[in-house]
């Protein structure tokens, strides 16, 4: 007996559950997704796999556009269902795939938010300075920011990974790779008030991380978030900041003063290119809107 199309999904999500070891958060994507195919298809009366044909894809994926799912979200639904076919055929319930011919949503590439040159000033000022947390807040801004660090890379560092003399740190980034970054002497200056002030402290004296919380123990990166979000809305800045805006302000800004790229990649640590190119997106979007701002023919 030909089993239904529930049936056939009921199965696509138990394999993809025990057999594949899929996270629970993807299964349940996937279970949503065909959820509303199974609806889509009950509506046309189409209760078997076998029934399913290119022109139903196209027409679902239709009706969710038409609903207002954005190309993201639709390249999402059409991954579901690809997983699902190929699965069909692989048990037999099916020989072709209708989804083979189905072009993928185009995703238009989103733009890091930046912050401007003034915004990120504002920002360093709003730490409180006379008390020991506030050290390490603007510390630590000023050091996320002047080198371009991720949250984890930041807030990973031992005291030991920032060279004084040098005037330079080492994160350790993705793929456990160490690379060298150089500090001005702002940064570097914020960085040993705070800690000349920790050695007071006899719960923080001690710890071997370089960016510590009240207990000696690394920041958390909800804390991080939390205070950089905190301290945004302090400084008046429209909406939410957060820890890896600073990273790409730091790559967007050293982009506009004339970097070249190669360079931005290797202080970013990217492994490829094509991620740092990005930024130049925004360096040509940051000059497009100043000229329209500024020229009198703009």
């Amino acid at each position: 007996m030909t089993s239904s199309l529930e049936h056939d999904v009921d199965a696509f999500l138990a394999q993809a559950r025990v057999e594949r070891s899929l996270s629970p958060h993807t299964v349940l994507a996937y279970g949503r997704d065909l959820s509303r195919f199974c609806a889509f298809s009950a509506e046309r009366q189409l209760s078997q796999i076998v029934q399913i044909g290119t022109d139903h894809i196209r027409d679902h994926l239709g009706a969710l556009s038409d609903g207002g799912l954005k190309a993201r979200s639709l390249a999402r639904v059409l991954s579901s269902l690809r997983g699902f076919f190929r699965f069909a055929i692989e048990e037999g319930r099916r020989s072709d795939d209708p989804t083979a011919l189905i072009v993928r949503p185009r995703i238009g590439r989103r733009l890091p938010e930046t912050a401007s040159e003034h915004d990120l000033l504002q920002l360093l000022e709003q730490p409180d300075v006379t008390g020991l947390r506030g050290l390490r807040d603007r510390a630590l801004l000023s050091l996320t920011y002047a080198a371009g660090l991720r949250a984890s890379e930041v807030l990973g560092l031992s005291i030991g990974d920032v060279d004084f003399e040098r005037g330079t740190v080492a994160p350790l980034g993705k793929g456990n790779k160490r690379r060298l970054v150089p500090l001005g002497h702002v940064t570097l200056a914020h960085l040993r008030t705070y800690l000349d002030a920790r050695d007071a402290e006899p719960k923080q004296a001690a710890s071997l991380c370089l960016i510590a919380g009240p207990r000696g123990k690394p920041l958390t990166r909800q804390a991080f978030w939390k205070l950089v979000r905190g301290y945004g809305l302090g400084a008046g800045l429209r909406g939410d900041l957060y820890p890896h805006a600073l990273r790409h302000s730091f790559a967007s800004h050293l982009l506009a003063g004339g970097a070249d790229l190669r360079s931005v990649q290797t202080l970013l640590g990217h492994a490829s290119i094509a991620t740092t190119e990005i930024y130049t997106h925004v360096s040509r979007d940051h000059v497009s809107r100043a000229h329209k701002r500024a020229h009198p023919r703009g």
